[in-house]
């Protein structure tokens, strides 16, 4: 089936810019373009509701940690999907988890890292995921360039264009 035939009579059109998180109802379309930054969806598929997060980095400084949440980071963002689970009374193993991005924008660049910003990201997402309780039910990451990604809550469904880089 196609998933445009059954998009809602009014569809709520988010865009995540980096840093950003939303999660919301069947109503709801979240878009997002990632580089070495990585997005993760959650979808509950008998409520219909689900959100994104679009990280960019794993931890925030400890000296920082005084201040409100801050989707820019890895640790932060799945605390913001464990207070929305709280909202609803619903558990990790009820939602589809996917994960998205952490691709390496400059190939071929050594500066001495023993690991990238892209494999930080992609490491700390796996590893938060499972302390969570989450599983991932699929994933498009790593490699070089950017994706688009559209998540439809009312389907579940998560689309993306990967523009890798030669």
């Amino acid at each position: 089936m196609n998933s445009e035939l059954t998009t809602p009579d009014f569809c709520v059109d988010v865009f995540l810019n980096p840093g950003e998180f939303y999660f919301g109802a069947k109503d709801t379309r979240i878009r997002t373009m990632l580089g070495s930054c990585v997005a993760i969806t959650l979808w509950h598929s008998c409520l219909k509701i689900g959100g994104m997060c679009h990280y960019m980095l794993p931890v925030r400084d400890s000296r920082n940690r005084n201040t409100e949440l801050d989707g820019r980071y890895a640790d932060d963002a799945m605390t913001l999907f464990m207070r929305e689970l709280n909202k609803t009374a619903s558990l990790p193993i009820n939602y589809e988890v996917k994960m998205f991005g952490g691709g390496d924008q400059f190939p071929g660049y050594a500066n001495g890292e023993l690991i990238s910003i892209p494999a930080n990201n992609i490491q700390i997402g796996h590893k938060l995921l499972k302390q969570y309780g989450f599983s991932i039910t699929a994933e498009h990451i790593g490699g070089t360039g950017h994706r688009n990604v559209i998540f439809d809550v009312w389907s579940g469904e998560v689309w993306i264009k990967h523009v890798a880089i030669c």
